[in-house]
């Protein structure tokens, strides 16, 4: 994101081919990571306590879980609008905080570290 600050300052056509290559790679990651948060994470991963499956022992913490997942996927519509790195900042944050998610019961979840150029948010969310 910042890159595509600094070329803005000077309107190239080669910059402008440049910038218009990294957004569109922002924001297919961007989409990335709400398809995997929405189809795999939410919907698979996720469990009502209710579910015989489900990784959560509590109400509470099903419903942390699914707020944490939330965050992450607004955190990364706002990286797919927006250039502020600190936006950027605040999708790894929000990962973060979802990947301390690890619940005993199925012998914990293991995420893996957000790669913001890439679009990976979790391994075995």
């Amino acid at each position: 994101m910042v890159q595509i600050g600094e070329l803005s300052a000077n309107m190239t056509p080669l910059n402008i081919n440049q910038m218009t290559r990294w957004v569109n790679t922002k924001e297919e990651h961007a989409g990335k990571i709400v398809s995997l948060m929405s189809e795999y994470c939410l919907c698979q991963r996720v469990k009502p306590v209710s579910d015989p499956k489900s990784p959560f022992s509590s109400e509470a913490d099903y419903i942390a879980a699914l707020q944490s997942h939330h965050q992450v996927m607004l955190a990364a519509v706002k990286c797919k609008q927006n250039v502020d790195p600190a936006l950027a900042d605040a999708l790894d944050g929000a990962v973060a905080e979802m990947s301390k998610m690890q619940p005993a019961a199925t012998g914990g979840i293991e995420f893996q570290a957000l790669d913001v150029g890439t679009g990976f948010v979790c391994g075995s969310c």
